[in-house]
């Protein structure tokens, strides 16, 4: 194989070349060669053989269909023994990870030549979107009045379907740079010294655990987190910042006064999302809080440093304001060196306050010990001003271009990120406010039992209390471990937003909400420690129902409708700006109703809220807790947001980033950057163009309600009333060694039974893809089109393909339904069904997922008019189909290994084997959970 990838020009690049793909496949062909040299070297040519084989044979059987070939890769894998069971195993996980960076590096290098080319083809880039505002006439006034008003938010959330560690990170991250430096390389000594360090890298790889040797704390999940600020978010968010105010100004024809406002930012709900982890406390909560400062300080300190560097400019050669010149006089800067450098002067006593804020603030002693000692900053603000006066200087004495530089940058970052980092969510599950708020109220009047009311006299004494100034905790009562525990919480919540600054917590989450009295129960915990002024009628904190389940789901709108009626709570949502913020899940209405029916029930939510917002003159802010699969809500962003049904964007949109997809979309700079830029081009379109999409026809509504009454039957009959499913799914997938990673900190179930219901939603998604099901993704569609045809005989597909040609939703719906059936093998999954040692259980459930597996994909086809899955997205269809050589005999040899460990006689060998096929088959996967 050559050394270089073979020379393509830009054009070819940019446009929809056949050969456009022929870097991908020249990148994925030496990181291939490399990993199968380390393997040779590493553990021997017995052990390269095998792997070669093992790849040959898969291969053949993929192509081909050749029977031969899949019993000799049966007869190979079974003869392993457990360490080339291991060696195997990993060699095909390393493969998944670096297929996955070389696809990662193609989108880069297409997206560049896209940028390069001039082109603004590409949907969810920041050029088609502006381009399409042009030619729908939106107003440059307008566009600037959407990002001033804006706020989208991708949330970052702990949840354990993260299987790499960050030290894989790190070498795959050097991988990609090193692809990336290949691409420009044209001398062969360049060229050869890049494949060295590509294979000092692959080595590195091999030789580090691909699992973690502990469980997560919260602490190290919130570590974790903080790593993504250093891959992308502390680059990329001021560049993505300085190109929508350059495209503005372009547009305008004139800079602006002022900058746009900071409506994109990174939230975060490590450290505080305490629904069913019992090791997020206020201490926790803290720290994390802490870690977050002391990560957005030390960046400011590093890049003042090299301000200071950079701004030699002498008072001698031009003026300065004298507000720089105040600055630089108060910096008790003396150096006989620096007399004539005001800016430096400047920097350095603003370097001085940074470090002693740092001390003071998180404990943290700058690595650069400052020259002067001077008082910290009060706040970001204050530091923040002062960078404002050395711009405004430049500006002001024909020096601007300068202030654009690394200045610029540092002044969107202290906007975006404060001292405080990201802004913290608390959540807790309802039930355990409902517990905490009894608790309280027994204690004041002994015998009293509030959860014996009824809603409507839980609401009127809510009520009461809300509006009462006597405080109903004291601190002389002992309360229980759990009730004591949140009211610590909450208080540490105060405490740190006075610390911090108001943007440290922004909002408090009730996970399982189901009726009014839920928020009221919030808001008087929240009134208990000083979050809620009674008197005023006001509210640090926003108060953020979270509509999980189905019931809920179809609840949501008359919850919400009663509760802004009420006048106490009205007065809150005033507080907050008239604005009210609603989670809505993806992930738990699936598991509770299935694919089909929990799409449909969020569009019907989202519309109704909207409207009963618009009836009260409340404006909403919808966010949506969406997984990295599609059985979670997830699939393509930036089709998700243009899919969302009128008024239900309105500028404004959060997203849950979860598990495996953090870092997938943002340990690559790029990538990450591609992504930021996705969320905000979608919702600009969303929000400016949203007239040029009509309206969905009424018929089609009605159409769905029939296709999504018959998916849920055939769902909850499969899930939840069908006898022994319950055994069926323990034993025919890998949920319970899941529970074995350390992958997280929080428990699998949020009870301790085997109970469906129980179940978190993660794991169970987790679960049905190890075992390439992916059941959660697509269960029910067959029956639903089966019955809708046979009750519309004449008319009913057509009107489906109707439809889906004129309807973003079902579009969007059909289209990760697509992409999850196309990942799925019913091949495959039959071996894991055989794990279910009750014949009969097994062939009757197998049966049924079988027969509705093929009438999904034959009702999909007829509906897209494809004759195969994917073949409208040829791109990802070739993905899939390379990586099926790759994860089939990963999944055989965890079936295998799964009899092994089950039969209670394995070595500890085997179980570690099973960890790794689930790190490698999620790799391959890559949208897994």
């Amino acid at each position: 194989m050559a050394l270089n990838a073979p020379t393509e020009s830009v054009a070819r690049l940019a446009a929809d070349d056949p050969d456009k793909d022929l870097p991908l496949r020249d990148d994925i062909r030496l990181l291939g060669r490399i990993l199968g040299d380390t393997v040779r070297e590493q553990e021997g040519e017995e052990v390269f053989e095998l792997v070669e084989q093992i790849r040959k044979a898969s291969i053949r059987f993929h192509r081909d269909n050749e029977v031969g070939a899949r019993r000799e890769l049966e007869a190979t894998l079974d003869s392993l023994n457990a360490d080339q069971t291991l060696s195997i195993v990993r060699a095909y996980s390393y493969f998944s990870h670096l297929a996955n960076i070389a696809e990662d590096q193609h989108h880069i290098r297409r997206n560049r030549a896209h940028a390069i080319a001039g082109s603004a083809s590409r949907p969810g880039s920041l050029a088609y979107a502006f381009q399409r505002t042009r030619e729908m006439g939106v107003e440059p006034k307008a566009l600037g009045e959407f990002f001033d008003r804006a706020l989208v938010s991708p949330v970052l959330t702990a949840h354990p379907t993260e299987v790499r560690r960050q030290s894989t990170r790190t070498r795959e991250l050097e991988i990609a740079e090193l692809l990336d430096e290949r691409d420009r390389a044209v001398d062969p000594a360049e060229l050869a010294l890049i494949e060295e360090k590509l294979r000092r890298a692959i080595l590195v790889l091999w030789r580090t655990n691909l699992l973690r040797q502990t469980r997560l704390k919260v602490i190290d999940e919130v570590a974790n987190g903080l790593s993504y600020y250093g891959y992308t978010f502390f680059r990329e968010l001021p560049r993505l910042y300085g190109s929508i105010e350059d495209k503005l100004e372009a547009i305008g024809g004139k800079a602006r006064e002022t900058p746009i406002a900071s409506f994109l930012r990174v939230g975060s709900w490590i450290g505080g999302d305490r629904d069913g982890n019992p090791f997020v406390t206020a201490d926790v909560l803290n720290e994390a809080m802490r870690l977050q400062s002391a990560l957005a300080i030390g960046h400011y300190l590093d890049e003042l440093h090299e301000l200071g560097a950079e701004l030699s400019l002498a008072s001698n050669l031009a003026s300065m304001s004298p507000e720089l010149t105040s600055l630089a006089d108060t910096s008790d800067d003396s150096a006989a060196a620096r007399r004539k450098e005001p800016y430096r002067r400047a920097i350095t006593g603003m370097y001085s306050r940074l470090a002693k804020t740092a001390r003071e603030l998180d404990h943290v002693i700058a690595l650069r010990q400052p020259i002067v000692d001077r008082a910290p900053y009060g706040s970001a603000a204050e530091f923040s001003a002062d960078l404002a006066t050395i711009a405004r200087s430049l500006r002001e004495t024909n020096a601007g271009i300068v202030a654009r530089g690394r200045l610029r940058t540092l002044q969107r970052a202290v906007d975006v990120f404060g001292f405080h980092l990201a802004p913290l969510d608390l959540r807790q599950n309802a039930k355990v406010h409902e517990r905490t708020v009894a608790e309280i109220f027994a204690a004041v009047t002994p015998g009293f039992d509030y959860c014996a009311l009824n809603e409507e006299e839980r609401v009127a004494l809510l009520r009461r209390e809300l509006l009462s100034p006597r405080p109903l905790v004291s601190p002389f009562i002992a309360y229980g471990e759990e009730s004591a525990g949140e009211l610590e919480l909450f208080r540490a919540a105060r405490s740190i937003r006075e610390k911090y600054g108001l943007g440290a917590i922004r909002a408090s989450i009730i996970s399982n909400t189901d009726s009014v009295s839920d928020m009221l129960e919030l808001a008087l915990l929240m009134k208990e420690v000083g979050l809620i002024d009674a008197a005023a009628g006001t509210t640090s904190l926003a108060l953020v129902p979270l509509f999980e389940t189905i019931q809920d789901l179809r609840a949501c709108v008359g919850v919400m409708d009663r509760l802004l009626s009420i006048p106490e709570y009205r007065k809150l949502v005033d507080s907050q700006g008239g604005e009210q913020e609603v989670m809505l899940a993806y992930s738990d209405s699936n598991k509770d109703g299935g694919f089909v029916t929990s799409g449909w029930e969020l569009y019907k939510a989202e519309i109704g809220l909207v409207e009963v917002f618009r009836r009260h003159g409340v404006r909403i802010r919808l966010f949506h807790g969406r997984g990295g699969s599609v059985g979670r809500g997830g699939g393509p962003s930036y089709e998700a947001i243009l899919a969302q049904p009128g008024g239900a964007v309105q500028g404004q949109i959060r997203i849950t980033e979860q598990g495996e997809i953090i870092s997938s979309k943002y340990s690559n700079p790029d990538v990450g950057r591609r992504n930021l830029e996705t969320l905000v081009s979608a919702t600009l379109e969303a929000t400016l163009l949203q007239d040029e999409s009509p309206a969905p026809d009424p018929a089609f509504l009605e159409t769905m309600d029939e296709l999504s009454a018959a998916a849920f039957a055939a769902y909850r009959g499969l899930v939840y009333e069908t006898d022994g499913f319950e055994r069926y799914f323990w034993a025919s997938t890998v949920i319970t060694e899941i529970a074995s990673l350390n992958i997280g900190s929080r428990p699998a179930s949020r009870k301790k039974t085997t109970a469906i219901g129980d179940l978190r939603a993660i794991p169970w998604v987790f679960s049905w893809a190890q075992c390439r099901l992916m059941l959660p993704g697509w269960f029910g569609f067959g029956s639903a089109v089966k019955a809708y045809i046979d009750a519309h005989p004449k008319d009913g597909l057509e009107a489906l393909k109707a439809m889906y040609v004129s309807w973003p939703f079902f579009r969007t719906l059909l289209s990760n339904m697509d992409m999850v059936l196309a990942k799925s093998s019913l091949a495959i999954a039959s071996r894991y069904a055989r794990l279910v040692e009750d014949v009969s259980l097994r062939e009757k459930i197998f049966a049924r997922i079988s027969r509705e597996w093929r009438d999904s994909v034959d009702a999909l086809n007829a509906i897209m008019e494809q004759s195969k899955l994917l073949e409208s997205n040829p791109l990802l269809d070739r993905s899939i189909r390379n990586r099926f050589p790759y994860l089939d005999p990963l999944n055989h040899v965890q079936v295998e290994l799964l009899k092994l460990h089950r039969s209670r006689a394995a070595s500890e060998k085997v179980l570690t084997g099973i960890q790794l096929t689930i790190n490698g088959i999620s790799a391959g996967l890559r949208n897994s959970g």
